[in-house]
């Protein structure tokens, strides 16, 4: 299988993640696309919020099975020439024959792209993890979500979230925090699967996403103090040696195929 990875980031973004000795987002995600699958032989990463002429030379859209799209610190409704190609680049998608994940951000390009609409949530951020995401019918039975149970929690960070959505979606999961925390729905010839929180990142990654945005999390309430958050991160960083799952929160998280069930039923469909 051949996929175009989308990597969601300006520049600037990704340096920053680089500086601390994390992995950027898109690196993150091309190691669980990998670890999640048999049939990838060949990722294609592409930076359309950092160059005009992202496509490698020689390649086009029709060269790829699949699409993903990454997160981003962007917002959609700023309408920024980064953001306005991305948006463009979904359209030019959805005019093929293509099976497309996005997480998060990713989600925001493609509702945005098929005639949807995207806000700043007025729930406010919701960070680190989400606590539970309900499959509500129509997820439960949908193979996006086989073996995955109805109650769950999941890595997240976002300010913002759907607020329409394209023609002929299917809401498949819902919190308190977001009504739209998975998607699906078709246009053209394209099938889309998208979730508002992240099944590609991992609880390492997570501490330095803690560690990096301490301020912005004790600043939103994310934390209660400085004691509550570094004892998470402590227990992100250290998730190989606990034995102990009174930390009923962390079990969906800390168990990596798991929590990325969603990446490996969308790479497994056959649409």
């Amino acid at each position: 299988m051949k996929i175009l990875l989308i990597d969601g980031n300006e520049k600037e973004a990704s340096d920053g993640y680089k500086r601390l000795g994390m992995e950027t987002q898109y690196e993150v995600y091309e190691k669980i696309l990998i670890k999640n699958s048999k049939t990838v032989n060949n990722i294609t990463t592409i930076h359309p919020a950092i160059h005009d002429e992202y496509l490698p030379v020689g390649i086009n859209l029709d060269d790829f099975d699949a699409a993903v799209w990454t997160g981003s610190l962007l917002n959609i409704y700023d309408y920024t020439r980064p953001i306005n190609k991305q948006i463009d680049l979904a359209k030019e998608l959805f005019k093929r024959k293509n099976k497309i994940f996005g997480s998060c951000w990713g989600l925001q390009v493609l509702v945005t792209a098929a005639g949807g609409k995207v806000r700043k949530n007025p729930n406010g951020l919701e960070a680190i993890i989400a606590k539970n995401i309900r499959l509500n019918n129509v997820g439960l039975s949908h193979p996006m979500y086989l073996n995955k149970k109805k109650l769950f929690n999941a890595f997240c960070w976002h300010y913002d979230e759907a607020e329409i959505l394209p023609k002929d979606s299917k809401v498949l999961a819902s919190n308190e925090k977001s009504q739209f925390q998975s998607i699906s729905f078709n246009i053209n010839q394209s099938k889309i699967w998208a979730v508002q929180y992240h099944p590609e990142f991992n609880p390492n990654w997570m501490a330095g996403l803690i560690n990096q945005r301490k301020k912005i999390l004790l600043d939103n309430n994310v934390y209660r103090n400085e004691i509550e958050l570094d004892k998470e991160i402590k227990i992100l960083e250290n998730f190989k040696n606990i034995t102990n799952y009174n930390y009923k929160i962390y079990n969906d998280v800390l168990d990596s195929s798991y929590h990325s069930l969603e990446l490996t039923n969308w790479l497994n469909y056959e649409t």
